[in-house]
């Protein structure tokens, strides 16, 4: 076996010495305060059933969709979910990719140009930050959920000759919080740039149906892109940008992370919409109420001022340290209750935390336990 570079194991020797080192999960069958199943939908057996059967009418016993969708992987259940995806979220036209990493690796390194400047939130998604990286576009960050520093910004790049591309989520992966959207579009439409949002996490857990933080407001027709992940409300894989047919059309030819790379399978496509349909037709109070509930524990037993403020079914609690929260979170795990400790580098270093996910299966007991946990451990 060939030797293992000195700078590659001093790199890996750095993580150890700061705890910071990542190692993959086993499975358990602790309480869930981790996964981002939100709504049980990875585990929903009519949803499983569901699938095989609409695989089965079709006659498609494919194990994998044969190449990229320009080649030979385009069957037809991609069409049929992307009608029925934008038909969902009132949008022009969807196009599904692999993940969530690979619409916003695709969308962020193929549309802004040389000539464009691409704005975000300090605290967007890695995979955002990656196509940005990849893009020919000047890119410069804000503070995060401060639009007027955002303005600001706005002010110095804007131009005639020159798109400005404004880029955030509407729920934030690690803090949960949401951005002000009236006040974000307010400022697109005052200087005219384009809004892009991320949404993996406000699918299914936001709006009547679930649609996102956008649709509940009906803001849909105000943003340029909207990114759907299905990894997290719906339980699935996969992602979709939506937009305007032209926008589709422009992906289809210059996004590379979808033009080189195997489509789906049949199968997976199929639980997307099958899921979609159940999602059209899902009882999301109860997620709703464990938010409400969770919230109202925090407040009631005095950990407010521990948690960053969240409406979403991401709630953090900031215990910096990555020692010190690592060692929480497997005194949580030894109790019985699956929650993650998020360390820095993921996180900017003093804002390591507990990560708590919550779902419409978890019971108010299951929360008033974790909460009595947590008391006890601070």
């Amino acid at each position: 076996m060939k030797h293992f570079p000195k700078s590659l194991a001093g790199k890996l020797n750095q993580r150890i010495q700061s705890h910071s080192l990542r190692k993959l999960s086993e499975p358990n069958s602790l309480i869930d305060f981790s996964s981002n199943d939100y709504l049980g939908f990875s585990k929903s057996e009519f949803i499983f059933d569901a699938t095989h059967q609409l695989l089965s009418e079709r006659n498609l016993k494919s194990n994998g969709a044969t190449g990229s969708r320009l080649l030979s992987g385009n069957h037809i259940l991609y069409s049929e979910a992307e009608e029925f995806i934008a038909k969902f979220h009132e949008s022009e036209s969807a196009l599904i990719f692999n993940s969530g990493y690979d619409a916003n690796v695709g969308f962020f390194s193929s549309v802004p140009q040389r000539s464009d400047v691409i704005l975000y939130d300090e605290l967007s998604h890695a995979s955002i930050r990656d196509g940005i990286q990849l893009s020919n576009a000047k890119s410069y960050k804000f503070e995060h959920n401060d639009f007027e520093a955002l303005e600001k910004l706005i002010l110095r790049f804007k131009n005639d000759n020159s798109e400005i591309y404004i880029v955030t989520e509407s729920v934030f992966s690690m803090d949960g919080d949401c951005p002000n959207m009236e006040e974000l579009i307010a400022l697109c439409e005052k200087y005219r740039c384009l809004l892009v949002l991320d949404e993996a996490h406000a699918l299914g857990v936001f709006g009547e149906k679930g649609e996102g933080l956008v649709q509940s407001m009906n803001l849909q027709d105000k943003v340029f892109a909207r990114i759907m992940t299905f990894g997290k409300g719906l339980g699935c894989h996969g992602a979709a940008v939506l937009g305007s047919a032209e926008l589709k059309n422009y992906l289809v030819n210059f996004a590379r992370s979808f033009i080189y790379t195997t489509g789906l399978s049949p199968h997976s496509v199929a639980t997307i919409l099958m899921s979609y349909q159940q999602l059209e037709t899902e009882n999301i109070d109860q997620l709703r109420e464990n938010i409400v509930y969770f919230n109202q524990q925090k407040n009631l037993l005095g950990l407010k001022q521990l948690f960053v403020r969240s409406k979403s079914a991401i709630q953090s609690a900031i215990i910096p340290g990555n020692e010190k929260v690592k060692a929480i979170a497997h005194q949580l795990q030894e109790s019985g209750f699956d929650v993650k400790a998020i360390l820095s580098p993921t996180v900017p270093q003093g804002q390591e935390r507990l990560r708590f996910c919550l779902h419409s299966y978890n019971s108010k007991e299951e929360i008033s336990s974790v909460f009595a946990c947590i008391s006890s451990l601070l």
